[in-house]
Order: C-alpha cells, then sequence, then structure tokens
C-alpha cells in the first residue's frame, strides 16, 4: 500500500481509497459483500478476519458528516 497510513488493525491507502479494518489474524478463505464497496474477510470456519471498504472516502462521508453534527 502505497502512501498509506496505519494505526493498530487499521489501514487506509489514500492513492486507492481503500480503508481496511484487521479483525484478527488468519487467512482469507473467501470474502461476502455485505454492501456495495464493503467486503468482509472470512477464514476458513467462516469468522471475520477483516472489513475492506472501496471508495472509502464517499462511502464514509454521510458517517463523518454526522459525526460532525453530533460534537
Amino acid at each position: 500500500m502505497n502512501q498509506s497510513i496505519a494505526k493498530k488493525n487499521v489501514y487506509y491507502d489514500k492513492e486507492s481509497d481503500v480503508l481496511y479494518f484487521g479483525v484478527k489474524r488468519g487467512a482469507e478463505e473467501e470474502f461476502a459483500e455485505v454492501a456495495p464497496g464493503v467486503s468482509v474477510e472470512l477464514d476458513k470456519f467462516g469468522r471475520a478476519i477483516g472489513v475492506e471498504v472501496l471508495n472509502a472516502s464517499q462511502v464514509l462521508k454521510p458517517v463523518a458528516k454526522s459525526l460532525r453534527l453530533a460534537a
């Protein structure tokens, strides 16, 4: 990931606008798209190991806006 920032298990790649949340360690066996552009990575037991958000700046814009309003 070029030009990425990492804090614990959260990674953001500014160049590709992808946000990743690591839930736990493990090898990805499959993934499930839970919303447009939002995928949950699953291990061989079907347990979540990570969440990937494509076009993160656009997908999360409403969340950021509501957080600013609540502050």
